[in-house]
């Protein structure tokens, strides 16, 4: 069965090629030759009222430019800073996904959709894809490596353990629409002895699995529709160990090596949905085994199963919705305590008119220990609840000149523990409000903003406040908008028992754009603190203040470019468009074309309102 298995992943790979090879992409249309990159520098000075200082000859400068050959980037990167410098060059990591109607080809590392409980990680090696556009057949077929091997020489002390080479394929079949449909997967994989010295087998452990499973959805009746998505898993911990003899694996000795080290286990979930006028309602059960994995899923919870239920009504424009849902782990009961979990929520929303928004959200959590294989200690039980209450109102209204927001939110919460022991002792309730008012003034291009916010903490005999008030504007200037100026002032007001702290802080920035690829950009920004209770050294430090100037400028650029023209072009000004920053007559060439493109265009436009005219 295994050799089947492998000789029908080549075929069809092979068969998929033949039927793609005329129908892929080719590289060829593609631009010849792009070559992109861009310089930059940034200087920085600070200084601190504490002593710190840093010099604005300290800067920095880097270096990128990307190489696009017939559509594979090439990147090359350079930076430097106060003495030390990185240099970094292609990796050449390929990857090709060409497509054409129905058909799609993986070369490299890419990565291909599965069942969550099958697969779901990127491969190195090749694939194939097909989508019916008219029948609703689809399947998909890959084979490559899902890791490479992290190998240490005997003797050497690593940082961590080696790691196999692990390599694997995979199969899907599908059928069906949106409505009505039904997939298979089929994924196997395996981790190879030979990728790691022979000194480390003993403490690392190569592994293989099979993976199978099904996904599907029915609608039943218009309004009634079921989804389930199941699969199951053999999944060996150690493929040197021996392998089950006799009539123990029936079946499975063609399909899959049984070892003793080799588990069996399922997952799946099941989702019934109810669609009325006005009115959705779902319920939903999932379990996964404990012990069940997939080499092909980067990480799962397991052991555990939850069921639950939510509901939507929408009357207008109100929507009202809520759901509920319990787990509960330990489905072995092997382990030492059971934990239960209840999470529900219910939320509102509610516009009036165009102008005004209302909403309401309320989400709870509880979660409680139980017996396992041992018995649970009162002192000891996790029994905790959260419950967060939130609400937003927003307003907004325009002018010809004037543009108004405003916005108000609130949220209270509240961590419980309820066990017995502590007395409330652990409990933490949390205050936070926020409002904020924007006025755009639309005949000089200017926004404000004015920004408040409050939040308060109180638990294990601490109470924490902070409040937060800011002030900001920002304006574009110039003909083409190309100098924008922002500027803000803020408060913070931190208070924790009998402690305070104030900071107040200014902010100037600005931004030039040139000719579309020089940026330059100037950043001021002060603060000064009082009595922030900062201890270093067993020294006070009360007030004080910082103040740091940046700047920085980067310079965008098209060193060289080879493009393919449109196919209207192509008979008047040729097949490729040769272009270069630095070339003053390719800029010319450009502006031109550009130029005669629009009155082209407008010319275009032009007739057509004349044809379009009645007589």
């Amino acid at each position: 069965m295994k050799t089947f298995l492998k000789r029908a992943l080549l075929l069809s790979v092979a068969v998929s090629l033949f039927a793609t090879s005329n129908a892929i992409e080719d590289p060829r249309e593609k631009d010849p030759l792009i070559i992109t990159g861009s310089l930059g520098i940034q200087s920085t000075l600070y200084y601190s009222s504490g002593g710190s200082y840093a010099s604005p000859l300290n800067y920095s400068m880097y270096a990128n430019m990307n190489m696009n050959l017939y559509g594979y980037n090439m990147p090359f990167a350079f930076y430097y800073s106060a003495n030390n410098y990185s240099l970094s060059y292609p990796q050449f990591a390929f990857s090709f996904s060409p497509t054409y109607k129905g058909w799609t080809l993986h070369l490299g590392k890419r990565s291909m959709p599965f069942s969550s409980y099958v697969y779901n990680l990127p491969f190195n090696g090749v694939g194939i894809e097909y989508k019916s556009q008219t029948s609703g057949f689809r399947f998909g077929i890959f084979y490559g490596v899902l890791r490479e091997a992290v190998n240490f020489e005997p003797g050497e002390m690593p940082s961590g353990k080696p790691v196999y080479k692990r390599s694997g394929w995979g199969l899907k079949v599908g059928y069906g629409n949106s409505r009505n449909f039904a997939d298979i997967y089929l994924f196997r994989s395996q981790d190879h002895q030979s990728s790691i010295d022979d000194i480390w087998h003993n403490d690392v452990f190569a592994q293989e699995n099979i993976v199978l499973g099904l996904r599907g959805r029915w609608q039943i009746i218009k309004q009634l529709s079921v989804t389930g998505n199941i699969a199951t898993s053999i999944f060996s911990t150690d493929t040197k160990a021996p392998q089950l003899g006799g009539n123990v694996t029936g079946e499975y000795d063609n399909l899959f090596d049984v070892r003793y080290s080799s588990l069996m286990r399922w997952a799946g979930d099941v989702t019934l949905a109810a669609t009325f006028r006005h009115v959705s309602l779902s319920m939903f059960y999932k379990m996964i085994q404990p012990d069940y994995m997939s080499m092909g899923v980067s990480y799962m919870n397991n052991n555990y199963h939850n069921i639950g239920t939510a509901a939507n009504l929408r009357l207008g424009n109100i929507t009202i919705g809520g759901n509920f849902s319990l787990q509960e782990d330990n489905i072995s009961g092997e382990q030492l305590y059971t934990t239960r979990g209840l999470t529900y929520s219910a939320n509102l929303s509610l516009p009036i008119g165009n102008k005004i928004t209302l909403s309401a959200n309320y989400n709870g959590y509880n979660q409680r220990q139980y017996n396992g294989t041992a018995v649970v200690n009162d002192t000891t039980r996790i029994d905790r609840s959260v419950n967060s209450f939130s609400g937003t109102a927003s307003y907004n209204t325009n002018t010809e000149s004037l543009g108004h927001y405003f916005s108000l939110t609130g949220n209270y919460s509240l961590n419980e523990d309820n066990n017995k022991s502590i007395a409330g002792s652990g409990d933490v309730g949390t205050v936070a409000v926020g409002s904020n008012y924007s006025l755009s003034v639309i005949p000089i291009e200017t926004n404000f903003s004015l920004n408040y916010s409050f939040q308060q903490s109180d638990g294990y005999d601490s109470k924490y406040t902070t409040s937060v008030y800011t002030l900001s504007a920002s304006k574009a200037l110039l003909k083409d908008r190309n100098l924008s100026l922002n500027a803000s002032a803020s408060i913070v007001d931190n208070r924790m028992d009998s402690d305070k702290s104030i900071t107040a802080a200014a902010n100037l920035s600005a931004a030039y754009t040139l000719a579309k690829v020089h940026n330059f950009t100037l950043n001021l920004n002060y603060s000064r603190y009082a009595n922030t209770n900062l201890v270093v050294d067993e020294y006070r430090r009360d007030s004080g203040y910082d103040f740091t100037c940046s700047f920085s400028y980067s310079f965008s650029f098209t060193a060289f470019s080879i493009k393919r023209r449109a196919k209207e072009e192509i008979m008047r000004y040729g097949k490729y468009e040769y272009y270069s920053d630095f070339s003053r007559s390719a800029v010319r060439e450009r502006q031109m074309l550009e130029y005669q493109r629009q009155k082209n265009n407008e010319n275009r436009s032009k007739m057509n309102s004349v044809e379009a005219a009645p007589f």
